[in-house]
């Protein structure tokens, strides 16, 4: 989270104040003269506000099905648009997300849907293919479900649970707090994360799932008085098992109670609190709705701003509810959708939905200016708006480096996640003639979840090239991951010209 103190750390170059290049690194502060250095390569990037950026918890997120139907990728193959082109809905996104039943999942104890529900694997396998990252959540309650969520073998293992109908439909639900379900459960937390605690490929994972649609509300309890051991009992379980993909939770006012609605249950402030100070990112499920998403989740998103990232979901079905119940007066498609957008802007949210039956209304002629905008505004687009760094260096020695970062986007990038480790970096390096780095210089001291719009942010660093042999190169910028050999990691909003990652920035000589 940027502090007050963080922010008068902050310098933008160009903009009247001139950093120094230190031999200490650290982010520029005002007020130092103008660097006595040998002759630099200035770089200026002009921001790109256009190009589809597919970063980590950060876009669109596509909501796929684990039944999918044949035409579930043709449905959103070369979707029109209004000015006559076309496009193909999954370039649009970075993430499918599922919402999946425990039964899918695990349909026999320790057989594991992954490995041989051919619909479910073969649709993950389409995501991966056209470039998308995986996230989920895993529902257990099986109330306005026509079969069960919970696989019948948990039931006959000997949990107790609740039978409700769906329909014509009898389908049973485990309560949470009975030891069988939990240790079952427990044991797929394990499996489930051992397949998909892996942040190349799994973008993030609701990491509660239980009560009605798994949104943590509605609950039923073999004894109420159980409710927050509960809600500690699963944040913790998933917490143990997910420890490199981030968690997220629905700031719901009544999580973990026994109401769908009403006012602000009092305990649940608290217990959201403690599991985002523990890590998890927000997230909720009634954007756009007036009379869900209120005064007291604006409250939430707001106290939570720039410290965890935002997740958005919509709330309305257009095609099942009269949307002009809405307080807001809606009478068309998009309307809600300008309500759901209106709603993001205001939460800083780091993603937005393409749910099923919703997404085409996204590209429609009233619409789409509003995707647009969130490409080009929403989330996080970083790039590196100036770099300053030598042309000439001596073998062996240093290089005396400034380089300013910009945020483009409402949002920001959350290395200050737990699971993430602060593994984001700011880096230069060393391209040789076929673009392949031959030194990389992290600057250890940047720290991309402090770059927020409208504050650019500089630092300084004088890192050593010893061991580069003598010849010609490049100087490139990037975003690293350091958990991953400090290979470029984060997509940049920057024009300019890319190779193996790295955004140019000019020729340098060591001698």
């Amino acid at each position: 989270m940027s502090t007050s103190n963080d922010i008068t750390r902050r310098t933008a170059l160009g903009l009247g104040i001139v950093a120094t290049a230190s031999a200490a690194s650290g982010v520029l502060g005002p007020g130092h003269g103008r660097p006595h250095l040998a002759a630099t390569v200035t770089k200026e990037f002009a921001a790109d506000t256009t190009t589809l950026l597919k970063n980590p918890l950060n876009g669109w997120a596509l909501y796929g099905s684990s039944t999918p139907a044949a035409d579930y990728w043709t449905q959103y193959d070369d979707v029109p648009l209004p000015d006559g082109t076309t496009i193909t809905v999954s370039d649009h996104a970075s993430v499918l997300y599922m919402r999946v039943s425990w039964t899918i999942l695990e349909p026999s104890e320790g057989v594991y849907g992954w490995d041989t529900n051919a619909a479910f694997a073969g649709i993950l396998a389409e995501a991966r293919r056209r470039g998308l990252r995986l996230a989920f959540r895993v529902v257990v309650d099986s109330r306005d479900k026509a079969s069960n969520f919970t696989p019948d073998w948990v039931r006959a293992a000997g949990a107790s649970g609740y039978e409700t109908q769906t329909g014509s439909k009898t389908v049973w639900s485990p309560y949470p707090d009975d030891p069988v379900f939990q240790a079952k459960y427990a044991a797929f937390v394990a499996a489930f994360a051992a397949q998909y605690d892996h942040p190349e490929t799994t973008d993030f994972i609701d990491g509660y799932g239980l009560g009605k649609w798994g949104e943590g509300h509605s609950m039923l309890y073999r004894d109420a008085a159980n409710r927050e051991p509960v809600f500690d009992w699963i944040i913790d379980l998933y917490q143990r098992h997910f420890t490199t993909v981030p968690l997220a939770l629905n700031y719901h006012r009544m999580i973990g109670g026994g109401k769908d609605w009403g006012a602000p249950d009092p305990e649940s402030e608290r217990m959201l609190d403690g599991a985002y100070e523990k890590g998890y990112v927000l997230r909720h499920d009634a954007f756009g709705m007036t009379t869900y998403y209120s005064d007291w989740e604006r409250s939430m998103a707001a106290k939570w701003r720039y410290r965890r990232p935002i997740i958005m979901e919509g709330g309305w079905v257009t095609a099942q509810h009269d949307v002009t119940q809405d307080p807001r007066g809606y009478e068309t498609v998009a309307d809600v959708r300008q309500g759901e957008f209106d709603d993001s802007v205001e939460a800083h949210v780091n993603m937005m939905d393409f749910r099923n039956g919703e997404t085409l209304s996204w590209f429609a002629a009233e619409t789409a200016p509003l995707t647009q905008r969130f490409d080009a505004e929403g989330g996080y687009r970083l790039y590196p708006s100036k770099v300053v760094a030598p042309d000439a260096l001596r073998a062996g020695g240093t290089a005396a480096i400034t380089h300013e970062w910009t945020n483009l986007g409402w949002g920001f990038l959350p290395t200050n996640l737990p699971v993430w480790k602060h593994k984001y970096k700011a880096a230069l390096a060393l391209l040789g003639a076929d673009g392949t780095p031959v030194r990389v210089v992290v600057d250890a001291a940047s720290e991309p979840s402090d770059w927020l719009r409208g504050t650019p942010t500089a630092y300084s660093y004088t890192p050593s090239v010893a061991g580069v042999a003598r010849g010609s190169y490049r100087w490139g910028v990037a975003i690293v991951d350091t958990t991953r050999s400090d290979t470029p990691a984060i997509a940049l909003a920057a024009q300019g010209t890319t190779t193996n990652g790295w955004l140019v920035v000019g020729d340098v000589t060591v001698s």
